[in-house]
């Protein structure tokens, strides 16, 4: 293996957020294989993805799943790697106020919920998609009122969805009565609590009896990398994969110090799985998820059609697991 100071070695530059199962990427516990992670640090991420997919910024980047669906499907020049950094429940995204009159999921037909930033927005698709399965919610009655724009420009919401008034807030619409309910946001406002009850546990039981494990985050590459060093993709999963593996493992051993709510929430669902991997990497260990997902978001009228999972992934991954 060549040495860091190795000028023929590839520095590429690459925007990933400390957590977990990258962290031995970023103190270089490990590293990879025919280059090396030139890390930049972003300190709000959502900006990061913004700038790679409006500026192509960097050489590799931690990016939103569907943000990455959308731009995909707009002809971004870059292309995912199978590592799912991040995973979540979005159950208690969903936050109204109880003194609302608002008693179910159902009361939302008819009615304006804001949604924080864009309507493509990985949390968003996630959440509407549990109202829709787990509490049978018309997605097309509900108004969606949006408190940003998309990081894709060029994509454009359907009829049902439209953008904050200037100088307004979600909050603030929300304490006027304007909005029925809001999806990420509301967080530390004292008077909103989550629309479906007991959403943790909600979570795990969708987990446990639907088998969904909503998967948030994912890695690209730029294109022009992938045909210009071929075997790219494939070195870069296998960084990912072995950094996230150190991650498990001290999991499995309970040897996380200070665990944060992602550790946690990992923690519970090697539990609740016999001891499985909580972050399974590659394709086909994800494929009823990701293919969920793809369905959702033409559903949702974020994507036109759904593309084969294939198509999605650097080549040289497809058969990759982790």
């Amino acid at each position: 293996m060549a040495e860091p100071h190795d000028t023929s070695v590839p520095r590429l530059t690459t925007v990933t957020r400390t957590q977990g199962d990258n962290a031995a990427l970023k103190d270089g516990t490990v590293t990879p294989h025919g280059f090396r992670f030139a890390f930049e640090e972003v300190p709000v991420l959502v900006q990061a993805f913004r700038r790679m997919v409006r500026g192509l910024e960097f050489d590799i980047s931690e990016m939103a799943l569907t943000t990455y669906l959308v731009a995909k499907e707009h002809g971004a020049p870059f292309t995912a790697v199978p590592a799912f950094l991040v995973r979540g429940f979005h159950h208690g995204a969903i936050r109204f106020d109880p003194s609302s009159g608002i008693r179910s999921p159902k009361d939302l037909e008819g009615r304006r919920v804001g949604v924080s930033r864009g309507y493509t927005v990985t949390t968003g698709v996630w959440a509407r998609m549990v109202l829709q399965e787990e509490h049978g919610v018309d997605l097309s009655r509900i108004t969606w009122v949006l408190s940003g724009d998309e990081h894709v420009s060029t994509y454009r919401p359907p009829a049902n969805v439209e953008s904050i008034e200037p100088g307004r807030t979600l909050e603030e619409l929300m304490a006027s009565g304007d909005l029925a309910a809001v999806i990420g946001a509301g967080y530390d406002t004292p008077d909103l609590a989550p629309l479906i009850p007991g959403p943790e546990e909600a979570g795990f039981a969708a987990l446990r009896e639907r088998r969904l494990y909503p998967i948030n985050h994912l890695v690209v590459v730029k294109d022009e990398l992938l045909k210009e060093h071929p075997g790219l993709g494939a070195d870069v999963f296998d960084a990912f994969a072995r950094a996230k593996l150190q991650y498990v493992e001290r999991l499995r051993a309970g040897d996380i110090a200070d665990p944060g709510p992602a550790d946690r929430m990992y923690r519970r669902v090697l539990e609740l799985t016999g001891g499985a991997d909580p972050l399974p990497y590659g394709i086909e260990p994800n494929r009823q998820t990701l293919q969920t997902l793809l369905d959702s978001a033409v559903d949702q009228k974020i994507l036109t059609r759904a593309p084969a999972l294939e198509e999605l992934f650097a080549e040289d991954t497809h058969d990759l697991t982790a």
